[in-house]
């Protein structure tokens, strides 16, 4: 028996990005069995966990009840940017880490966060930059109303506008709205070459269902011609879609397609079925490899355990930066076929870059004017 550490456990069992959560901590779980069975690991995780019910206030509450009344310095949870964000005030004042395994927006580096799923320059950035050569560069934009939505349609406008092309549109709908008749009609109107989705849980599932059925009326909107790109949509999310979603593109770290090339990763019990799990499982084995290495390691020792070091998880060889805490990763962009995702493209081994101060629309797009994103 290894030493028992306590490390917490913060996502939602309900709510509108139920099933996000359920693939996070399912990651999560299974890492911690995987870490407890393993004879070469000298420690035993013992989960504390709390479940804020989809209610934002709950994640704060969540977070200072596990540092305060567990041993528990480490923290694999949050979802959306907003409960990301609620939980930081708390853990600089309690002197906790999170352990963050969702793709974001970008533009933040807290040094007690550990960002281990993609940022701009590994999803939006090659995404927009696969699409505009091969669709067009005139965009319509989607977001649930809040800092996810926001943020990453912002930096698709500088984007869109450094590949030459036109923002059309750019609507917002409140967590949880289900009525898409408006935007599917200003679509329609404004004959976009693709849209951006930034929609979370149901609003997603919705819009993605009436667009099918938009373009059963008219073939400009099949997705051969007109796709929905998402930075956010997995395999933990397609059976919602009843097919819906059929050859639409996302992109991300990780897709459970046996076909990818990923030399270097550990072989879990059982392979993630998306990367929000990938990347929460591989949360739980790069910290546990962390304090087997520097037993005790809080949120000041963590650039130094990553400095220099690679780490194994089912993503592939991964590093962490020591100065953003941000993972190098992996990206793929993928075609829905199903339920499945077929790879479409596939890059290693991309560092990270959350303020896009290394972007290069030379490089991207291929033109010769430079403009910085902002």
């Amino acid at each position: 028996m290894g030493r028992r550490i306590e490390i917490g456990i913060l996502y939602s069992r309900s709510g509108n990005y139920r099933l996000l959560s359920e693939s996070c901590r399912s990651g999560a779980m299974t890492a911690i069995a995987d870490v407890n069975t393993d004879p070469a690991i000298p420690i035993e995780f013992v989960p504390v966990e709390r479940d804020p019910q989809g209610n934002i206030d709950g994640y704060a509450t969540g977070c200072a009840d596990i540092l305060a009344n567990s041993g528990a310095r480490h923290i694999i949870g949050c979802i959306t940017s907003w409960s990301r964000k609620e939980v930081i005030p708390i853990l600089e004042r309690a002197g906790g880490t999170l352990w963050y395994a969702c793709p974001y927006e970008g533009f933040e580096a807290n040094e007690h966060i550990v960002y281990m799923h993609a940022c701009p320059n590994q999803h939006l950035v090659p995404l927009l930059a696969y699409v505009v050569p091969r669709f067009g560069a005139n965009g319509f934009l989607l977001g649930s109303n809040y800092i996810w939505g926001w943020e990453t349609n912002r930096v698709a406008r500088d984007l869109i506008a450094d590949a030459g092309g036109k923002v059309l549109g750019e609507r917002y709908l409140p967590l949880g709205e289900v009525d898409v008749s408006r935007l599917i009609a200003e679509i329609q109107a404004t004959r976009p070459d693709f849209i951006l989705n930034n929609l979370i849980g149901s609003s997603s599932y919705a819009f993605i269902e009436a667009y099918a059925e938009l373009a059963g009326r008219d073939p400009h909107f099949r997705p051969e011609r007109c796709p929905i790109l998402s930075c956010n949509l997995t395999e933990c999310e397609l059976p919602a879609l009843n097919d819906a979603g059929n050859g639409h593109l996302s992109v991300g770290p990780y897709f459970h397609d046996i076909s990818a090339d990923r030399p270097g990763g550990s072989a879990p019990s059982v392979m993630p079925a998306s990367s929000f799990e990938a990347a929460a499982y591989a949360s739980v084995r790069t910290l546990a490899d962390v304090l087997a290495r520097n037993p005790g390691a809080q949120w000041t020792d963590l650039p130094q355990a990553f400095a220099g070091t690679s780490f194994r998880t089912p993503i592939g060889d991964i590093s962490i930066d020591p100065q953003t805490q941000h993972a190098t990763l992996p990206v793929e962009i993928g075609r829905i076929d199903g339920t499945a995702f077929k790879t479409v493209t596939l890059t290693k081994g991309v560092a990270p870059d959350p303020y896009l101060s290394r972007y290069d629309r030379t490089e991207t797009f291929g033109r010769s004017r430079l403009r910085v994103v902002s």
